[in-house]
């Protein structure tokens, strides 16, 4: 982060504003959020319109491939790759408002782009855009919520951006449903520009990054913002600490540093695991696998926004739990479910051939419907909210960014990977590796991830030092520190990482 201090604003703006009720506060940081999660949702709807589009993009453009198809929906996830690695410096340099807007402005170019696209090529063009909108996204939504929130509800406000995430993918099953009867893909990407515009604007009237402003030595501006999130006897003791732990310039070596590589290994592993145990291959070619399973298109589409309501529904559940009984159970509870889930449809798959029909069709979509609500309980809101959580103030945006750039690099793999796996081992063969990788993402977080709920960095540092979970130390996650007065997000004791 640079540490030279930019000029400050007229007197005028950094006047204290006036003292905010509890319920203000609430008001205020959920509204905050929302606007922000804006960003999940576009992610969500354009990574999971494809599915539909994938139907009918043929119809247009003739004699697109099983293998176009599978670049075309890839290629996103090349171009989220370099958007979170992009966002992470720019959000470090000049703020994460302006990174946040400049994520909705790519993202209605994009859009644009797909809707009128005029052949194959600018179509995929657009899906490398909109992938740099999406990786920025995934970067600094939960970068930006997981600053403004108060630590007492940050696990439930950094979540929004998953649910925003679920919600988006649930409007794009509706909206290729909707449009099944016309097969109107244009139309399915380009009403990605509502959210898109909505986002700008609704950040037009939000403020920077508190922790951001302190950082860059603009105290004042960073205190009338608190004042609009924070109980105001809180306020100082935040401000002194982030300041001290903000002195410190760090630079991309930083990440290398012996102290920060336990907690970067635990973020890539969640990243990377996130993906290998199938979730996007669901969310991608859901409808495609049901209609080679012998469902037409509509009810294939139809079944697939069943999928969407119970991600949506499941997640809603986590962010009512985080808070209340910690990351790390709803983490290893959902990654059961998730295991169980996939050896249902690799067992159905197995049993009933490649083509089902009657009751083996059921008890492949209950297995659907059980992976998707175990990893929205779970790993889905969980990787997110600890990358937000468990990184230093000063390298928090480039580690985000690392994990991101893992999380988005996994993802293509499995994707560009999925059909050509299909064809070589076939249903039940594909389902069954992601169930035993799923087991092992089990015994790796079993193992090596702590909780994070009411602990500081130093507590969080010295468990991801340990060689194994079931050490002493976890039986106490839910006690606080009993001289802890403030917990800055994650940024206590920040200074024991050993930057120099």
């Amino acid at each position: 982060m640079a540490t030279a201090t930019p000029p400050r604003t007229p007197p005028a703006a950094a006047q204290p504003s006036e003292p905010t009720s509890s319920a203000g506060i609430r008001r205020h940081v959920v509204w905050s959020a929302g606007i922000t999660a804006l960003g999940g949702l576009l992610f969500g709807y354009d990574t999971g319109v494809i599915s539909g589009a994938l139907l009918f993009i043929g119809k247009d453009f003739h004699g697109v491939s099983a293998t176009e198809k599978e670049l075309l929906t890839s290629i996103l996830l090349l171009g989220a790759v370099a958007g979170a690695l992009l966002a992470g410096r720019i959000a470090d340099r000049i703020g994460r408002r302006p990174t946040v807007l400049g994520t909705a402005a790519v993202f209605v170019v994009g859009v644009l782009m797909a809707a009128f696209s005029p052949g194959y090529v600018v179509l995929l063009a657009a899906r490398v855009v909109i992938g740099l909108a999406v990786g920025s996204a995934s970067m600094v939504v939960p970068l930006y919520i997981g600053e403004v929130a108060p630590p007492r509800i940050r696990g439930a406000l950094v979540s929004f951006n998953q649910l925003a995430i679920t919600l988006g993918i649930l409007v794009s099953y509706l909206v290729d449903y909707g449009l099944s009867s016309t097969g109107n893909w244009r139309l399915m990407f380009g009403l990605a520009t509502i959210p898109a515009i909505a986002m700008f604007a609704g950040m037009l009237f939000q403020r920077e990054s508190p922790h951001w402003l302190i950082g860059q030595g603009r105290e004042d501006e960073a205190r009338a913002v608190l004042e609009r999130s924070r109980d105001r006897g809180a306020i100082d003791a935040e401000i002194a600490e982030v300041r001290e732990l903000s002195r410190h310039t760090s630079t991309a070596r930083d990440l290398l540093n012996p102290k920060i590589r336990p907690a970067l290994a635990v973020g890539v592993a969640l990243a990377v695991f996130q993906q290998i145990t199938g979730i996007n291959t669901i969310i991608y070619y859901a409808p495609t696998l049901l209609s080679s399973a012998g469902f037409g298109h509509s009810a294939a589409l139809l079944a697939n926004v069943g999928n969407g309501v119970v991600n949506v529904a499941m997640t809603i559940v986590a962010i009512r739990l985080l808070d209340r009984t910690g990351r790390r159970p709803l983490l290893l509870t959902g990654t059961c479910g998730m295991a169980v889930g996939m050896m249902m449809l690799a067992l159905t798959f197995l049993i009933g051939g490649s083509h089902l029909h009657g009751a083996g069709a059921y008890v492949a979509i209950a297995g659907l419907l059980v992976y998707t609500g175990s990893f929205a309980v779970g790993l889905g809101p969980v990787f997110w909210l600890l990358i937000s959580e468990i990184y230093p103030v000063a390298i928090r945006g480039r580690a985000m960014s690392v994990a991101a750039i893992a999380n988005w690099g996994a993802n293509f793999v499995v994707t560009v990977s999925f059909l050509s796996l299909l064809a070589a081992v076939g249903d039940a063969g594909t389902f069954f590796l992601f169930g035993l990788l799923t087991m092992a993402a089990l015994v790796y977080f079993h193992r090596k991830v702590p909780e994070t709920k009411n602990r500081t960095l130093p507590e969080i540092e010295r468990d991801l030092g340990r060689p194994a979970a079931t050490k002493e130390g976890f039986s106490g996650y839910h006690r606080r520190r009993p001289n802890a007065s403030v917990d800055v997000g994650g940024d206590q004791g920040l200074l024991e990482y050993g930057h120099s």
